[in-house]
């Protein structure tokens, strides 16, 4: 692999850069949300009080947001990976019309073709089973 790590994973580090700078900023704009309800409140500012209600908030916003797009992410790329039904939608029936059409334009030559590119794309588990295999 050629470049640099920066080059090669710059999405990670742009997205690692803005979550930084967005976790930094909840922080930083907390403690004064929490210093301005202590002192409405006549309370005393305790560090302690401050972080058990920003891991509070931080945790909950987490938990709404942050996890639920990892999961649709990595769970839904994880699936189409693994070949699950609902990644496959419509894909056997378009290479069964494929096949149709490859045996109506070249039906001396459509079979061999047609196990050719089955040869050559064998073992992606999304592409088992063949649709227009026999048996």
């Amino acid at each position: 692999m050629r470049g640099s790590v920066w080059k090669r994973y710059g999405f990670a580090w742009v997205t690692v850069g803005f979550f930084l700078i967005s976790l930094v900023g909840h922080w930083i704009f907390g403690w004064f949300a929490y210093l301005d309800e202590q002192q409405a409140h006549n309370q005393p500012v305790e560090v302690s009080g401050y972080f058990v209600q920003m891991m509070r908030d931080t945790l909950e916003n987490w938990q709404s947001e942050f996890l639920q797009l990892v999961w649709q992410v990595v769970g839904l790329a994880l699936l189409l990976y693994v070949g699950s039904p609902q990644s496959k939608e419509g894909d056997d029936r378009m290479e069964a019309k494929i096949d149709a059409l490859l045996r109506k334009v070249d039906p001396e030559n459509a079979d061999w073709v047609i196990a050719a590119i089955d040869n050559a794309y064998s073992g992606r588990e999304t592409d088992l089973p063949h649709g227009h295999r026999e048996g």
